[in-house]
């Protein structure tokens, strides 16, 4: 159990650090940086600011361990779709390698979170 423990915060937290504290540091010390991901793709501003909310509230959702897991399954799936919609926005406009290659590294890593939660949750059921 400490193993499944320990992967799934290593899991959760890169990708808490990668989804909210970047995103959210971003903000507000480099603030003229916030749509750098969105702007190249033809989003408008807003879009920026509702992903940068949204990824923020999604990650720290599955940070909580006190939350409800129905409220982690939405985080989960949330984060799920920005990545796949990322990765098809990249093959779709600028064609970058690095581009397309970062959001589904992310999701698997998010993958191996969702799984070990999944282990977590099922072992302390069981107990």
């Amino acid at each position: 159990m400490k193993k499944i423990k320990i992967i799934f915060w290593i899991a959760t937290s890169i990708i808490f650090a990668l989804e909210a504290l970047m995103p959210l540091a971003t903000l507000l010390f480099a603030h003229e940086y916030f749509n750098a991901g969105t702007k190249p793709l033809g989003y408008p501003d807003y879009f920026a600011y509702a992903l940068i909310v949204c990824k923020i509230l999604g990650a720290t959702a599955i940070m909580l361990p006190k939350l409800p897991v129905k409220l982690k399954e939405w985080a989960y799936a949330g984060l799920t779709f920005n990545l796949i919609f990322a990765a098809i926005s990249h093959i779709a406009v600028d064609q970058v390698i690095a581009n397309i290659v970062m959001p589904i590294v992310v999701g698997i890593v998010l993958s191996v979170s969702y799984v070990y939660s999944q282990k977590i949750n099922h072992k302390s059921k069981t107990i």
